[in-house]
């Protein structure tokens, strides 16, 4: 559990400081930074599944259909989520992310409803109200729909459900996945080339360096993830996934100084406290199901 702690500690601020690292690449165009992402990932995932020795489950999981429909549409939402992500950062919506993150497991309670047939508890829905009274207070006081935070928190719950249709090692998963979406990012970068539009290519060694390392930055958290995912129960690690967004609103208030009206904050809340109601009934609930 303490080692599970850890690792889970690590993974979330590993995810919560990412804006910092994709903010130096703030002038190159966020699709071309996906593109990369997509690329040195899959490099990186290659060679340590190469490492390990998994090639062989990667076999198993191309002669199975299933399987692979499952990775092709994670793969694809991931990607969405990642560029999504990276726009937000780089555009100066580092406050919306913080918010997607944290609506993220409550909406993940009524993609179960709609998709899984589970039952949430009372105690549940008042947190999904209220959630949804937070965002509605964000979107009047924004004069527009958080279409950034609702877009994170649905790409990453449609692509946490996805990953439930087929349960794989965190690096064969991540390969598996970044393999789905490779062709269309090198296929962009081909697009890039032949239009004069590239720009990474045109970086400093040291940036170029940086941008290569981003393989590295999305592996190294979903790894250490996965040690914590094997070793806590699920209602603890739900506690400690509220580490990433709050980091990055800290980020978005006092490092990139982006406003927050006193309106948002009252959304932002309001979200703690749908957090709060849902954490409490869910740890309810599951003594009461051990009870019975």
């Amino acid at each position: 559990m303490n080692n599970g702690l850890v690792n889970a500690i690590i993974a979330y601020i590993m995810w919560g400081i990412l804006p910092l690292y994709w903010k130096l690449f703030n002038d190159v165009p966020a699709g071309e930074i996906l593109s990369h992402r997509v690329v040195w990932s899959f490099v990186f995932m290659g060679i340590l599944v190469a490492v390990q020795r998994r090639w062989g489950d990667m076999k198993r999981i191309a002669a199975n259909r299933s399987h692979l429909l499952s990775l092709a549409a994670s793969g694809l939402l991931i990607a969405v989520n990642w560029l999504i992500f990276i726009w937000a950062v780089n555009n100066g919506h580092v406050v919306e992310t913080s918010l997607g993150y944290y609506l993220n497991p409550l909406l993940n309670v009524l993609l179960a409803v709609v998709f899984l047939h589970e039952k949430p508890n009372r105690g549940q829905w008042l947190a999904i109200a209220i959630a949804g009274a937070a965002v509605l207070i964000i979107a009047i006081d924004y004069g527009r729909f958080p279409w950034v935070a609702i877009s994170l928190a649905v790409s990453f719950g449609l692509y946490g459900l996805a990953k439930k249709k087929t349960v794989q090692d965190a690096s064969v998963g991540l390969l598996s996945e970044t393999a789905v979406v490779l062709p269309i990012a090198l296929g962009y970068w081909i697009y890039l080339a032949a239009a004069g539009e590239s720009t990474a290519w045109t970086l400093s060694p040291s940036m170029f360096i940086g941008l290569l390392l981003s393989g590295v930055v999305t592996a190294l958290p979903l790894l250490f993830f996965a040690r914590a995912a094997a070793r806590m129960s699920l209602s603890a690690l739900g506690f400690v996934q509220y580490i990433g967004p709050t980091i990055m609103l800290f980020l978005s208030i006092f490092v990139f100084k982006e406003s927050v009206s006193p309106v948002l904050l009252v959304g932002f809340a309001l979200i703690w406290t749908a957090l709060i109601v849902y954490a409490i009934s869910s740890v309810r609930g599951s003594k009461l199901a051990k009870a019975s």
